[in-house]
Parts: structure tokens; sequence; C-alpha cells
């Protein structure tokens, strides 16, 4: 089949808050060839991603994405590897590409999967999706109390596993930072995991992160992510040699392999943390998860929004069975929460199951998609480009 068609949607909540949660829109993207369908989802400021979707040519290796899409050929595993390839190469100079190409690359494995009646995980050459233990991914609270209550709701719900992050962790007094991370503890039990998200608070300030360890192996944090950016691989270098027990994890940042390579070769992560809505889809995610297992280190998705976007992380590493841990978003907004109608629950024993369905097996809910829709016209020199 060739694909025929993509369409984005901007999905938006109807008032976007200044805090570190990208759930509160979406750039949705649907692909079609013949009979069937594929979603994805761009993890992604929509705008900019639509405009590199659809912006005029401006030389060679600075063309819109969907010249390298519309009309391509898709049989097979392969033809998603080359139009990945082509959409990269055709798109060198236009930064938001990766980005774009994320939900692109998603939706097209979603779209093969429904063709050919397997499930995505399938299609990677895995014979078995694993279960994979969840940890409940949140924000921290305003205050350690708030913290607290959090982290005891979470253990109420059956996780076992919590990850806090961003507010003012890093920003305050190592105190504060250190009172946080103990109400995490205690809201979760001693037997519970707990990660720390700094959100590239300290950029490459190593002595700042330092600053936070004690507590974090005090209190036993499995990993402590992204303390910066994640071109600063010296400075993970350098925070992973003084680290004890409590392991480095970032990758969410990474837009292509390259980025998730570097930060296991040279940031010496223990932990890495991919998401395929900015990777590149499932394509480079899974070139990542082999890379990451070739090298003993754990892999990880990021996930923050929606169910699609879920499964779709789940995929690159489903059939990695010592790779057991994966993120979960437990506080997603409203238009996230109701963008599908599939869900994947926690199971009888506390653990994440992908749909044994064809594609990423999941169905998109449409009335969402017309109740949160931002309406967006692109035009240059009066030609409508979207």
């Amino acid at each position: 089949m060739n694909i025929e068609a993509v369409d984005l949607y901007y999905l938006s909540m109807p008032v976007i808050e200044d805090v570190g949660d990208g759930s509160q829109d979406v750039l949705l993207v649907r692909a079609a060839g013949g009979v069937f369908t594929g979603w994805g989802e761009c993890e992604a400021a929509p705008l900019p991603s639509i405009a590199a979707w659809c912006c005029p040519m401006s030389h060679s290796a600075c063309k819109p994405v969907r010249d390298s899409v519309l009309g391509q050929k898709l049989d097979g595993p392969d033809d998603i590897a080359r139009i990945n390839r082509l959409v990269r190469e055709n798109g060198l100079d236009l930064l938001q590409t990766d980005h774009t190409l994320s939900g692109i690359d998603i939706a097209l494995w979603d779209l093969l999967g429904k063709a050919k009646q397997q499930p995505v995980y399938e299609l990677l050459g895995y014979d078995r999706a694993c279960p994979k233990t969840p940890y409940a991914s949140q924000l921290f609270g305003e205050t350690p109390q708030q913290t607290l209550d959090k982290a005891r709701a979470t253990g109420e719900q059956g996780y076992r596993a919590v990850k806090f992050g961003w507010m003012n962790y890093g920003r305050g007094s190592v105190e504060d930072d250190r009172d946080h991370v103990a109400a995490a503890r205690e809201g979760i039990g001693d037997d519970g995991l707990i990660m720390i998200d700094a959100g590239t608070v300290w950029i490459d300030d190593v002595a700042q992160a330092k600053q936070r360890l004690a507590a974090l192996n005090e209190h036993r944090v499995l990993w402590l992510e992204e303390p910066f950016v994640s071109g600063a691989l010296s400075a993970y270098a350098e925070l992973a040699a003084d680290c004890g027990d409590v392991k480095l994890a970032a990758g969410e940042g990474a837009h292509n392999f390259y980025m998730a390579q570097h930060l296991i070769d040279h940031g010496r992560i223990g932990y890495l943390q991919i998401d395929t809505g900015r990777i590149g889809g499932i394509t480079t995610a899974k070139a990542a998860a082999d890379y990451a297992h070739a090298n003993g280190v754990t892999y990880i998705n990021h996930t923050f929004t929606s169910h699609l976007a879920l499964s779709a992380s789940l995929q690159p590493f489903a059939g990695i069975e010592a790779d057991v841990i994966c993120e979960y978003p437990v506080e997603p907004r409203a238009l996230a929460n109701e963008l599908t109608r599939t869900r994947l629950e926690l199971n009888a024993a506390g653990q994440v199951e992908l749909p044994v369905a064809p594609g990423l097996g999941i169905e998109i809910d449409p009335e969402t998609i017309d109740r949160y829709h931002v309406d967006v016209q692109i035009e240059v020199d009066s030609r409508k480009l979207f």
C-alpha cells in the first residue's frame, strides 16, 4: 500500500498553565493507506511541528516533512525505516523535523500493524510483550506535606513505584529538597521504589547536583533523572562517578539516536529514558533500546501524556524482559485522559501489559478531537499551506 494521506490535529486544553505538564496540548497524527488508518502523537509544541510538515522548501536539505512521506510505499518495517531516513535527510536543516517525524513514524507503525494484523511489537521482532512494572509519574507537591500525601495516595492505588519531579526541586535550598525526598519515601513506604526528576534544573552545574546526593542515597532513590540538559555529557559523567548507589537517568530530550548513544557512552547514565514522540518515533527508539541493552544500560520509556503515547513508548522494549520498569502517567489533563477509548490499566499484579491487537491496539475517541480541536491555517503569499 501507499501512504495516501497524513492529517495533523492540534488539540489543546482551553487554558495552558505555566507548569511542567506536557499533557495540556497535543499534536495528533493520522496516517491513511488503503482501508487502514494509523495514529501517532508528537511530544512537541503543535504549531511549529505543523509548520515543519508544510513549510515551503528553503533548499535541498530544508524541505517540508510531507514531501518525504506522502505517496511513499508502505509494505513492511523496512519501508518505515527508509521513510524515517528520508525525512531526516531532506529536513537536515529544519530543526523541528525530528519532532514532527516522531508522530508520523508512530502512526505508520500503527498503520502497518493494522494492515498486517499484527501488534507493533511483533513487527519489531519480539515474540511477546513482557509485562512492565509502572511507576506513577507525577509532579512534586508545593510543600513536603503535599508530596507526602501524593505518595501515600499513589501507594493506596496499588503502585509500588513513584517518581516525583520538577516544581521547586533544585530551585530552593538543599534542606527543602531533602524534605521532599524524605516525604516521598515515607509516603510510598520502605519497600517502594522512588525516582527523582530534576527537570534539567542545574543545566551543567555539577556542584549543585552533588549537594543533593546525600539525601538521595539516604532515602534509597533508584535514579536521579535529568539533573542537566541532554548535551552536558561531561557533567553527567562527572556526577555519575560520585553518585554512590543512585544512578543517573536521561534521554527524554534526545531527538535522534546519536544523542541517546552519547548519553550512554559519554554521560555514563544507568537508565536511558526515551520518548517515542521526540526521538523520531518507534523506529529510532527501538535502535536506542537495542543499543542500551547491548551496553548494560536499562531502557525506560518516557511518557507523561496519553495512552496512545504510552502504548507507542512501550513497543520498542516490549520484549526485553530484564527492562521491567515503565513510566506511567497518573496526572494527565482531561485532554490526554480522554483522547483514547482504550486504556492500559494495571492488571491484578499491578503491572501494565500491551494489548494483543493489531498496531498499537489503541482506539482514538473522535469526540475528544472535536472537543479540543484548535483551528490552524498557515498561508504564505496568499497560498494556503495548511
